[in-house]
């Protein structure tokens, strides 16, 4: 469900007749004529908030005979509340464009031909970098602090710091000399 049609549901019922009109409806299926007798309102009322009602979602029309019947819709009065209230973000794919332009600037400042030309100082910008290094390494493998170094140096060459940096993240964990990748944390995509 979008935003507008979370809004256009949500707001047809704020209506007394619309709220009234409804609560028979709750009742039994009825024509227009029966909604505006049993209300006491004008038939042209009842179907001017009818068509507001299904243009929204709430009910749903048939033709039997002559009349024309409305019924509740039953697949929305059966979802809970709170997914009547979800809906896609509509501005979710624009920011994960600026994050990735962000991620591109960063690199373009700090990085010149695949190697790092100095550590930034702002811890946001600096785990990205680190991220640009926890990619050359592969989840689960065991790896020897000679190949840890031998990784990271083809970046960098001060593969002392990154190595404690990814270490101190939580993105590398060793034990003795032996050093491997830990599933990268959620706040590297979202920094």
């Amino acid at each position: 469900m979008t935003i507008n049609e979370s809004i256009d549901l949500l707001k047809s019922l704020a209506d007394v007749s619309r709220l009234r009109i409804l609560n028979l409806l709750l009742e039994k299926p009825r024509y227009v004529e029966e909604i505006a007798e049993s209300l006491n309102l004008a038939a042209s009322t009842v179907s001017f908030h009818l068509k507001k009602m299904e243009t929204a979602g709430w009910v749903e029309k048939s033709k039997v005979q002559y009349y024309i019947i409305y019924s509740l819709k039953a697949e929305v009065f059966d979802k809970p509340l709170s997914t009547l209230i979800q809906f896609e973000n509509p501005d979710a794919m624009l920011q994960q464009e600026r994050i990735e332009r962000y991620h591109s600037k960063v690199c373009k400042a700090f990085f010149e031909q695949g190697r790092l030309q100095k550590l930034p100082v702002q811890r946001k910008k600096r785990l990205l970098v680190l991220n640009e290094f926890y990619k050359k390494f592969s989840l689960y493998k065991p790896y020897t602090e000679k190949e840890v170094n031998e990784i990271i140096g083809s970046i960098y060459n001060d593969y002392c710091t990154i190595r404690r940096e990814l270490i101190e993240e939580g993105l590398m964990d060793r034990d003795g000399s032996t050093y491997w990748i830990l599933e990268q944390k959620e706040q590297m995509n979202h920094d």
